[in-house]
């Protein structure tokens, strides 16, 4: 196995309070320690993730792994300021200059090509790439972050083959769930269907018709029968 997969990175928990309540479980951000390490985290980002960076300058590849009911459009502008703070924190450069504009895109939207140097990168689509504008660093967002910075040891390899088996398992379940739901759905609609003809047959009324239906006469019925 190569020493490439298994790799340490940095882990930052961002909880935080808005008008509305506080996001649960809190939100994983992370990123590489060095260059060669990005590399690896550029291929084996979840598809889930959202990547930032500072704009035009060199700074760390920070991740931000989203809950599942949050889309890259709409992150909340609490974790989208502690994101753009801890690029710029990261950025050798941009942490010594205000007025930075960092620039996030969903993971799978990363371009990797064997001609471009460690660690840099371009856009499948540039239309998916977003802005955010950070005037100064704000210590207490970035010094928030940092204690909560651990490092971890991750076989890439493994985690992603263990990702795939669960997102697998999680949706044969849903396909089964949904099946049983459609043949409950027939079931009930074919017994209400039979439900429905045997009062009909057993109150004396056409099937297609109810009781308000105007009734012909025996003088009518014979006439039809003619």
């Amino acid at each position: 196995m190569s020493v490439f997969q298994h790799q340490i990175y940095l882990l930052f928990i961002s909880s935080f309070l808005t008008s509305t309540p506080a996001i649960d479980p809190p939100v994983v951000i992370y990123m590489g320690k060095d260059k060669v390490e990005n590399e690896d985290l550029i291929k084996y980002a979840w598809p889930q993730d959202v990547w930032f960076h500072v704009d035009k300058l060199s700074s760390a590849h920070v991740y931000l792994r989203m809950p599942d009911e949050m889309t890259w459009e709409n992150i909340p502008e609490p974790l989208l300021k502690d994101c753009a703070q801890l690029v710029k924190a990261n950025s050798i450069e941009g942490n010594k200059k205000d007025n930075l504009t960092i620039i996030y895109t969903p993971a799978d939207n990363l371009k990797k090509t064997g001609d471009m140097a460690v660690g840099q990168v371009s856009f499948h689509n540039d239309r998916r790439v977003k802005r955010v504008h950070v005037p100064a660093r704000e210590n207490p967002i970035v010094n928030r972050l940092n204690k909560t910075k651990i490092e971890r040891q991750v076989d890439h390899e493994q985690e992603r083959t263990d990702r795939i088996l669960k997102e697998t398992a999680v949706r044969r379940a849903a396909a089964a769930a949904k099946k049983k739901a459609d043949a409950e759905l027939v079931r009930a609609r074919e017994e209400e269907k039979a439900a429905r003809s045997y009062d009909l047959l057993f109150s004396g009324i056409p099937e297609g018709e109810d009781e308000n239906t105007p009734r012909k006469s025996v003088r009518e019925m014979e006439e039809d029968f003619m």
